[in-house]
């Protein structure tokens, strides 16, 4: 990018401090009207932790009152956007230990990152490649378009892991491919390839391997030549029009989340998937 400047997102505690023990994860590019924000933990897994998704929403917010930017592009690991919410993350584990009153503040975070990201005025682009998982397909619905490397796959497994997709998620998703292929996706848990995604809308475009980046950038050249304004006036009358049923219905899945993590499934599920067994459900 060109006249390229470069920050890190501050990690920051429960408390909002700045923790000096955490590494960054979020990096934020900008060059004329484009930014990408990249987020990447450094391993395969890339993981949202809490505090990898503290850092990915204030990233997000600092767009919030930018009319410089028309476009901002997030990308995640070169191996994998993300492989979804960290389940060994510590913080997390502590959290489902809390009362329900402060479990429902903890589990705002991830609605709060998603709903971060889908206000920014600018067009706001994805660039996937490998395994999007749970959390990060919640993030990448949150979001105007998705660039899927032809070797990239979504995939919603909360359902088999005795959870429910929350995050705002099922009624964004809905929105963007109907009813039926939501379901397949969010309550069968199928994989979705690229070509699939494509086919649903679920992605609007597809790269070769290692190329998501570079064709989210095409988007956001296209964007960045248009008015800024206008192309920001657009983009918020399709989503009101689009996600208007979203925003009234989007709330209760915080709730239905918060009462799944005190099931017998939700433990069986968590502890197969760290145990990397079978799970056994019950049904309670």
């Amino acid at each position: 990018m060109s006249e390229l400047w470069r920050s890190y997102v501050p990690c920051c505690g429960a408390d909002g401090k700045h923790n000096a023990m955490s590494e960054p994860a979020v990096s934020i590019e900008i060059g004329g009207r484009i930014a990408i924000v990249r987020f990447d933990r450094g391993d395969k897994a890339n993981a949202l932790s809490t505090d990898a998704m503290r850092q990915l929403t204030d990233a997000a917010r600092s767009f919030h009152a930018r009319p410089d930017i028309s476009a901002v592009i997030l990308a995640g690991q070169a191996q994998n956007f993300t492989l979804g919410a960290d389940l060994r993350d510590p913080a997390r584990i502590e959290q489902r230990a809390h009362k329900l009153a402060n479990r429902r503040i903890s589990l705002r975070m991830g609605p709060e990152m998603c709903e971060a990201f889908e206000k920014i005025d600018a067009l706001t682009i994805v660039a996937i490649e490998g395994w999007c998982v749970g959390g990060g397909a919640a993030l990448a619905v949150a979001c105007d378009l998705r660039v899927m490397a032809k070797s990239a796959t979504v995939y919603v497994p909360e359902v088999a892991r005795g959870m429910t997709m929350s995050w705002g998620s099922i009624p964004r998703m809905t929105a963007l491919v109907g009813p039926a292929r939501a379901k397949r996706l969010a309550a069968l848990c199928e994989k979705v390839d690229a070509a699939t995604a494509l086919a649903w809308g679920l992605a609007d475009a597809v790269s070769e391997d290692g190329q998501a980046l570079a064709r989210a950038m095409a988007f956001a050249n296209a964007a960045a030549a248009l008015p800024p304004t206008a192309l920001k006036m657009v983009k918020r009358d399709v989503n009101v029009a689009a996600l208007a049923l979203s925003q009234a219905t989007a709330h209760r899945d915080l709730e239905a989340f918060a009462l799944m993590e005190r099931s017998d499934d939700f433990a069986e599920g968590v502890a197969s998937f760290l145990e990397g067994r079978e799970p056994k459900f019950s049904g309670d």
